[in-house]
């Protein structure tokens, strides 16, 4: 085995410059570098039909937005006007009124019905099913009506021992004011569908954690109460949520059993101005907007707060999605005066 020659192990001479290189020279490794990020720099990929949809866009809204401005046959002047009337404002009060009540009440009897659903019982089974079918079958308006034509059909309701003595007796037509027949006709009509809701989302909580909870030895209550239904919550606020904001729509139909409520007052003063018709419909529509929009930012909160055990990060609010918005566009200017000097 022979040894390689000594000049070959030494490293190559560089070769004779004509001087020394100034200090702001680049050095052969960062020209090389340069060279190399020019050639693998990222091109963005380009989406021109997202920019002509964006355009179009913004072209109806802009257009929308004229037409509601400049349009005389909205008669803006009379929709301030009525906007706060005191008139208004009491029958958006009998609507929050209908909604809350209905809401509770209709959650409540939400629950009841999907643990009867699921319950071991037949007869329960049966009369929780008959009772979300029928009463998703029939219209709103038509429970509503029902309910407030009852008293032609049973002018007092009592409890006692079927066919047997009575022990309490209600006078229907004292007991059924227009509010109460508001209230009862749209919480037995909201019933069922929160017991479908609360119904999928005990549902949807894993079969493990029933077992799980069972094997702590803890009783079916607190089961319920403490392991499954705080999980079922994340399925069943969304949901739920989304059918408060059409109740609060479907409160329009209390103007039916003669409960003026903010769309029940609109009718009414249309048909006593009826040059005001328009204005007032106006007045109805964004109070119905602001009140779902309410409704959407608490939905918002709620699913973020019952989001905590499940997600890694909790989603941005929107105070600090604007602050990241603004961080980021002040970052931008930044660069760009860097890179401009």
């Amino acid at each position: 085995m022979t040894d390689l020659p000594r000049a070959a192990a030494q490293p190559a001479e560089a070769p004779p410059s004509d001087g020394p290189l100034p200090d702001d020279a680049p050095s052969g490794d960062a020209l090389g570098g340069r060279e190399h990020a020019d050639a693998e720099r990222v091109v963005p990929l380009r989406h021109p039909l997202r920019w002509v949809l964006t355009a179009a866009v913004l072209v109806v809204v802009a257009q929308i937005g004229h037409g509601l401005v400049t349009n005389p046959f909205f008669q803006w002047s009379r929709f301030r006007y009525w906007f706060l009337r005191p008139v208004i404002l009491d029958g958006l009060g009998i609507t929050l009124q209908v909604t809350a009540w209905s809401a509770v009440f209709g959650l409540l009897a939400g629950i009841v019905l999907a643990l009867a659903r699921m319950s071991r019982s037949p007869v329960l089974r049966i009369a929780s099913w008959v009772y979300v079918w029928l009463f998703r079958s029939v219209p709103l308006i038509v429970v509503l009506l029902f309910l407030a034509n009852f008293q032609a059909l049973y002018a007092t309701l009592s409890l006692g021992v079927p066919f047997g003595p009575h022990f309490v007796d209600f006078d229907e037509s004292r007991a059924a004011t227009s509010m109460v027949v508001a209230v009862v006709g749209v919480s037995l009509n909201e019933a069922a569908y929160a017991a479908e809701v609360v119904r999928g989302g005990l549902l949807s909580v894993d079969q493990g954690q029933h077992e799980a909870a069972a094997a702590l030895g803890l009783p079916r209550r607190y089961q319920f109460t403490r392991i499954i239904f705080p999980q079922a919550l994340r399925a069943i606020v969304p949901a739920y949520v989304n059918q408060l904001i059409g109740l609060v729509k479907s409160t329009s139909l209390v103007f039916y059993v003669s409960l003026l409520d903010v769309f029940g007052r609109v009718e009414t003063l249309g048909s006593t101005y009826p040059s005001d018709i328009v204005p007032l419909l106006l007045v109805a529509t964004v109070w119905y907007v602001v009140l779902t929009s309410v409704v959407s930012v608490a939905q918002f909160y709620v699913e973020r707060y019952f989001s905590r055990g499940a997600l890694r990060t909790l989603p941005p609010t929107p105070l600090q999605r604007v602050r990241a918005a603004l961080l980021d566009v002040r970052a931008r200017a930044r660069f760009a005066a860097g890179a401009a000097r």
